[in-house]
């Protein structure tokens, strides 16, 4: 696990997700409120189910890759989760997802997060990363405005496409 130092001064440790991440993945979700859930699976989900589990701890450090975010003195509580996963109708591309624990939010974790996550993916051979989000989730969008290369909007969903630099 590295630690970090946020711009807010807060220390936490980032480390990839492991498969027996489950119990802290599910604690950290039933953590979230009811619009952060929204927001990261655009659909009400009061929890996540074991499928969701097993899938969301399964990432292979290749086309699924997922790191962690928790406090550097509480290291069993996951805060935040990002990750990327390759699309298998383009393997130059993947689909990135990130969710940051209310508490934690617009302190610079997503960011630390998506610059992981970027020189992850170009180290793998992608160079692009793909999110849907809801057009009103403003802290998403200036989380991504910097590398957008496209932008649909869908009515209430928006489609991002951010090329990440060499």
């Amino acid at each position: 696990m590295e630690i970090v130092t946020l711009p807010s001064g807060r220390r936490l440790g980032i480390r990839p997700i492991q498969a027996d991440d489950g119990p802290r993945l599910d604690a950290a979700y039933n953590r979230l409120s009811p619009q952060t859930k929204y927001r990261r699976f655009l659909a009400v989900k009061p929890r996540l189910t074991e499928g969701d589990l097993a899938y969301l701890t399964a990432a292979d450090g290749t086309d699924h890759v997922a790191l962690v975010a928790m406090p550097a003195e509480e290291a069993e509580q996951i805060i935040a989760v990002g990750r990327f996963v390759r699309l298998a109708e383009d393997p130059s591309a993947a689909e990135l997802a990130i969710v940051v624990g209310d508490p934690y939010q617009g302190e610079g974790l997503g960011t630390e997060l998506l610059g992981r996550l970027a020189d992850a993916a170009l180290a793998r051979g992608i160079g692009r990363l793909k999110a849907t989000v809801l057009a009103e989730n403003v802290p998403v969008h200036r989380l991504l405005r910097h590398g957008v290369a496209r932008e649909r909007h869908l009515g209430p969903i928006d489609e991002v496409e951010v090329e990440l630099a060499a």
